[in-house]
C-alpha cells in the first residue's frame, strides 16, 4: 500500500462527494450519494483501477463514521428534556415501527412467494447496515445483500420520506424524525438534521433505539425458530 493509493481513494471520494452535493442543490431529487456511487463505479469501471487500490484510501475514511455517530448524541442531549417527556410515547413508536418493518417484508415476501435467503437478507432493511450484516449472518442470510436492502431502504427514506409523510398531514418535527429514523436510519437522520436540529435529535434517538429494539426482537425469534 503506497501513498499514492492512500491519497488517491481519499482525494477522489471527497470531491465526488462534493461536487454530488453541488449537484443536489440545483436538482433536490438527486441524493448525493447516488450520484457519488455512480461517478465512483464509472471510474472505476472505465479507469480499470482495482477496487482494491480505490479501498486502500478510501476505507480511510470509514474511521470517521464512529465519531461522526457519536456526535449525533450532541443535538440529543440538547433536546433532552422534551425527550423526556415524551420518552413513553417515542418507545412505543419505534417498538411499533420496528416489528411492522420487519412483519410488512414477511407478509410481503410471503404473499408473493419470495426466495427464503432473500426474504431473511430483507428482513433487517430499517437498521443501520452494521446491525443489519450481523442479524443477516446469525440468520443464515446473505449478509451483502442485507447491506444492500438497507442502504436502498435508507435512500427511499431520505429521498420521498419527508415529502410522504408532509402529503399525507404529518407536519410536526417530532413525528418526522421519528418516522426518518425508525424507518430509514443514518440516510433518514442526515436528511432529518439537514431540516431542523431538533427533527434530527428525535431521529439520531430513533435511528439508535431502532437497532436496539430490532436486534432484541429477532434475537427473540431466534430462540422460536
Amino acid at each position: 500500500m503506497t501513498i499514492i493509493h492512500l491519497s488517491f481513494g481519499v482525494a477522489t471520494t471527497i470531491i465526488v462527494y462534493f461536487a454530488a452535493k453541488a449537484i443536489h442543490r440545483k436538482v433536490s431529487w438527486l441524493h448525493p450519494i447516488i450520484v457519488c456511487a455512480a461517478v465512483l463505479m464509472s471510474m472505476l469501471l472505465i479507469g480499470g483501477i482495482p477496487l482494491e487500490d480505490y479501498k486502500a484510501g478510501a476505507d480511510l475514511l470509514s474511521l470517521f463514521l464512529g465519531p461522526a455517530t457519536i456526535a449525533l448524541g450532541v443535538p440529543i442531549y440538547k433536546h433532552r428534556e422534551h425527550i423526556k417527556d415524551n420518552f413513553k410515547a417515542v418507545m412505543l413508536s419505534i417498538t411499533c415501527g420496528s416489528i411492522v418493518g420487519v412483519g410488512s417484508v414477511a407478509v410481503i415476501m410471503f404473499i408473493f412467494s419470495g426466495a427464503h435467503e432473500i426474504a431473511m437478507s430483507m428482513l433487517p432493511k430499517s437498521v443501520s447496515s452494521p446491525i443489519a450484516v450481523e442479524i443477516a449472518k446469525s440468520l443464515g442470510a446473505v449478509p451483502e445483500l442485507a447491506a444492500v436492502f438497507t442502504v436502498f431502504t435508507g435512500l427511499v427514506g431520505a429521498l420521498a420520506g419527508t415529502a410522504f409523510l408532509r402529503k399525507v398531514g404529518i407536519k410536526d418535527e417530532v413525528s418526522l424524525g421519528l418516522a426518518l429514523g425508525t424507518a430509514a436510519h443514518g440516510f433518514g437522520t442526515a436528511k432529518c438534521l439537514s431540516d431542523s436540529e431538533k427533527q434530527g435529535s428525535f431521529s439520531g434517538l430513533a435511528m439508535g433505539l431502532m437497532g436496539v429494539i430490532t436486534s432484541v426482537l429477532f434475537a427473540v425469534m431466534f430462540v422460536f425458530m
